[in-house]
């Protein structure tokens, strides 16, 4: 199982040491709507949950993906 840091990065193409919990669409350039969906797909497989839409819409930094990510039983040191 990937790490939520190493996931983002990868996806974002950017390195993981600028994947901080305020890391968000206004201070990763890469991270537009398509990379966010693809965010998305990437982080249901490798956590083996399922976003509501309302979960999607509301994420504006990495912190709030882990918040959802909690909701659904994922435990912080899987992050």
């Amino acid at each position: 199982m990937e790490s939520l840091r190493r996931l983002i990065a990868r996806i974002l193409d950017v390195p993981e040491a600028s994947i901080t919990d305020e890391a968000s669409p206004e201070t990763i350039p890469s991270w537009d709507s398509f990379n966010g969906l693809m965010m998305v797909a990437e982080l249901e497989k490798n956590f083996k949950v399922k976003f509501t839409i309302s979960e999607v819409m509301s994420v504006t930094k990495v912190a709030d993906i882990r918040v959802a990510l909690k909701r659904h039983g994922v435990d912080d040191s899987i992050m």
